[in-house]
């Protein structure tokens, strides 16, 4: 009897290109990865030394939390989903207040506090999924890739304006070159050359950047072969209540996002999210919680730039991004090789973000597109939500007057959006006593009733195997 083939999930490709694709998911997320402990440890004050050790953690925590997303440890954690996971802008507000107020020690104790209450609340938060249809998740998804294309869009000018090269004819002819390569190889390559498109755009944009004195790779000479900071750096952990309610809170904030992430990348890869995965997939969030407190790292939740990458190659095998967190785990112990990727030129790895960015943006454009905009209150929610997830990204400082605890919240583009789109849902959709309640989403199945297409009864297929497998709650062992 012939055995069924393997989902595209589960399929191995051979260790060549799993190498190749591999790396390319780590070029893709390198920059977003390190660019949270080179912000944190610059508004603490750290030394040049305390803030590559915080780097080398960061690196070593996203790859083992990859890994564990990727292949999964039991029934216990991990998504089994193609997932790079890396650390979150989420926590670096509160990071940076509980630092100025109680000092490292506390900030690092807060989080160890705060992953601990991740793995306690991941399988209640993950039976709420139902609060999280396309309309929520769209949203969320199209706020992420918006309010990341400024970071892009910094990498490719040059964060300082004093700078002579900001913008310059030079930075921004580089980026229009990798953006040509991508598209250039997008249309014409086939086969694995095209699946490697972005990879290859990188590399041919570095070696033009060094004729045109773009690159700088002076400081990886000066750089370690092997370091690993001991657990505890900077002292024995404390728990100011204040600081760990407000990383528990940064902890929700982050399984919203990772919620919304797995949902598209389970969407994009044909295998639906099961209640029981979507636990074990945030569970593996809160541990990056204890690990980043005890190893002087970061919470970290699913990076979206590689969500993208995935709709881009078309690649869904979890041994891909299986194989980018062991590069990444190899990284955090090899300073060395990580000062190499980090000397890439910033116009080149902006151009490359940028166009992963706005992917991740249709995605979610693409994720609304399963909901009735025309029918009830769907309009208002995600347009209000949109708006007040872009308003602190378009108006810097807009909260600033407001008090701590509540920048926490305010001060991300993605947390507002996400709270903002889940509340909304649950005010119009789930309370009853209004309009919204009779005129919410409208399923696919009614659709196809009331169009009579044959797209209708697609969707209608679709989400009656989606609610299917949400009942049996069974997910890969």
């Amino acid at each position: 009897m012939t055995l069924p083939a393997p989902h595209p999930v589960d399929r191995r490709p051979p260790l060549g290109r799993l190498a190749v694709l591999g790396t390319q998911h780590v070029l893709i997320m390198y920059t977003g990865c390190v660019t949270v402990p080179l912000v944190f440890g610059g508004a603490a004050g750290l030394d040049p030394a305390a803030i590559a050790l915080l780097i080398n953690a960061d690196l070593l925590i996203a790859g083992l939390v990859t890994l564990i997303q990727s292949l999964g440890v039991g029934r216990v954690l991990g998504i089994r989903l193609p997932i790079v996971t890396g650390a979150t802008f989420a926590g670096v507000t509160p990071m940076i207040l509980i630092e100025q107020e109680y000092g490292m020690p506390a900030v690092y104790g807060s989080m160890l506090a705060a992953g601990l209450f991740g793995l306690l609340v991941a399988v209640p938060f993950a039976r709420l999924v139902r609060f999280f249809p396309p309309l929520v998740s769209g949203t969320v998804i199209t706020v992420v890739g918006l309010s990341l294309i400024e970071v892009a869009g910094g990498l490719i000018t040059g964060n300082d304006p004093e700078a002579p090269d900001h913008a310059s004819g030079e930075r921004l002819a580089l980026a229009a070159g990798v953006l040509l390569f991508i598209v250039l190889f997008t249309r014409f390559a086939r086969g694995f050359l095209g699946q490697i498109g972005v990879l290859l755009a990188l590399v041919l944009g570095t070696l033009a950047a060094v004729p045109m004195g773009l690159t700088d790779f002076s400081g990886v000479s000066g750089t370690d072969w092997v370091g690993l900071a001991s657990p505890f750096h900077f002292g024995a952990p404390r728990f100011p209540p204040t600081a760990v309610v407000a990383m528990c809170v940064v902890m929700l904030v982050i399984f919203t996002e990772s919620t919304a992430a797995m949902l598209a990348v389970g969407e994009a890869t044909g295998r639906p999210v099961t209640d029981r995965d979507l636990a074990r997939g945030l569970a593996a969030d809160g541990l990056s919680g204890v690990l980043g407190g005890a190893m002087n790292s970061f919470m970290d939740t699913v990076f979206s730039q590689n969500v993208g990458l995935i709709g881009i190659t078309r690649v869904a095998s979890r041994y891909v991004t299986a194989v980018a967190g062991g590069i990444l785990v190899a990284l955090g112990l090899v300073p060395r090789l990580g000062a190499v990727v980090a000397a890439l030129p910033g116009p080149v790895v902006g151009a490359a973000g940028l166009v992963l960015f706005a992917t991740v943006t249709m995605v979610g454009v693409n994720t609304l597109r399963r909901v009735d905009l025309d029918r009830g209150h769907n309009l208002t929610v995600a347009a209000v939500a949109l708006g007040v997830g872009l308003l602190p990204e378009v108006a810097d400082g807009v909260y600033d007057g407001f008090p701590a605890w509540s920048r926490i919240v305010l001060g991300s583009g993605i947390t507002s959006a996400a709270l903002a789109a889940f509340l909304l849902n649950l005010l119009f959709h789930h309370v009853p006593g209004g309009r919204g309640l009779a005129d919410g989403p409208v399923a696919a199945e009614d659709r196809g009733k009331a169009g009579g297409t044959a797209e209708g009864a697609r969707d209608a297929e679709e989400e009656r195997r989606e609610e299917a497998a949400r009942g049996a709650g069974a997910g890969p062992a």
